[in-house]
């Protein structure tokens, strides 16, 4: 095997516990987003504009649905703006850490305009318009993600965003159709990332059809060997839930999703005059 074989065969097995193959290929690439961790320190140290610029357009040349392009960038230069946004997020401190914040936004207004400017009907005007503008603009999140790592800078998606969406919105002056899916804080890393270890592809990949074979030993054999390497600096709302001797990732997410979470989304994507239907 090669160095870049060896590489990304030991951080593919670091990452989700075991590989029942040798790898194939590799390239620096590879070994790269196998190892890639999200970023939440950042060093003082300014990104250059063009630099962010050039990476906003590698992230919209990556694959869009039907070529509809359904997806913005907006990058939030201004210094109070980002401020005020930052104020959101309470105690997520870390946010503010970073000298750039970009808000990846699904657009389905410009194929309704479109619609309009052409004289031509827009018969789907249902569930689909916002869930295809969403894949869109995930892919683009993603893209720029990858650019951005592969010339050393660090990134972090900030799901929080949605938890504001409203606001964000008036803020960012969001148009009907349009609406936030995610921010991404980026800047030049002050460390090495942690590497967060992932299920077991036996849990994930599925071969011709959807299986749960012993998906509930597999998770736990994985809470373990996660709680191993990565235990978990606190446990979460142990006011309603207690300690528990054996804490691991099933744990954590249970109870993460067992108060509400962004019950309001589902009001707000109406309001942006989508009919989820």
């Amino acid at each position: 095997m090669t160095d870049d074989q060896i590489a990304l065969q030991q951080s593919l097995t670091d990452r989700f516990g075991s590989l029942s193959y040798q790898v194939p290929t590799a390239n620096p690439q590879l070994v790269h987003m196998a190892g890639r961790g999200s970023c939440r320190r950042f060093a003082d140290k300014s990104v250059d504009d063009t630099l962010i610029e050039t990476l906003c357009a590698v992230a919209l040349a990556s694959p869009t649905k039907s070529d509809l392009q359904q997806r913005d960038i907006v990058i939030v230069q201004e210094q109070n703006l980002r401020n005020e946004i930052y104020r959101l997020f309470g105690d997520s401190s870390w946010i503010a850490g970073a000298p750039m914040l970009l808000v990846f936004c699904g657009n389905n207004r410009r194929q309704r305009q479109l619609s309009k400017w052409r004289d031509k009907p827009f018969p789907n005007d249902h569930l689909d318009a916002f869930f295809n503008a969403s894949i869109d603009a995930g892919i683009a999140l993603s893209a720029f993600v990858t650019g951005a790592e592969s010339v050393g800078l660090g990134c972090c998606p900030i799901s929080e965003i949605r938890n504001h969406c409203t606001i964000i919105s008036e803020k960012l002056q969001l148009p009907q159709h349009v609406f936030p899916i995610a921010g991404l804080a980026v800047g030049w890393p002050k460390q090495s990332p942690e590497v967060s270890m992932r299920l077991p592809l036996s849990v994930t990949v599925h071969r011709n059809f959807f299986t749960e074979t012993d998906v509930q030993a597999e998770v736990e054999d994985y809470d373990q060997r996660r709680s191993a390497h990565q235990p978990y600096a606190q446990q979460r709302d142990i006011e309603h839930f207690g300690q528990t001797k054996d804490y691991g990732w099933s744990e954590d997410k249970a109870r993460q999703y067992a108060v509400p979470q962004r019950a309001d989304f589902g009001s707000f994507v109406r309001s942006k005059g989508f009919v989820l239907k």
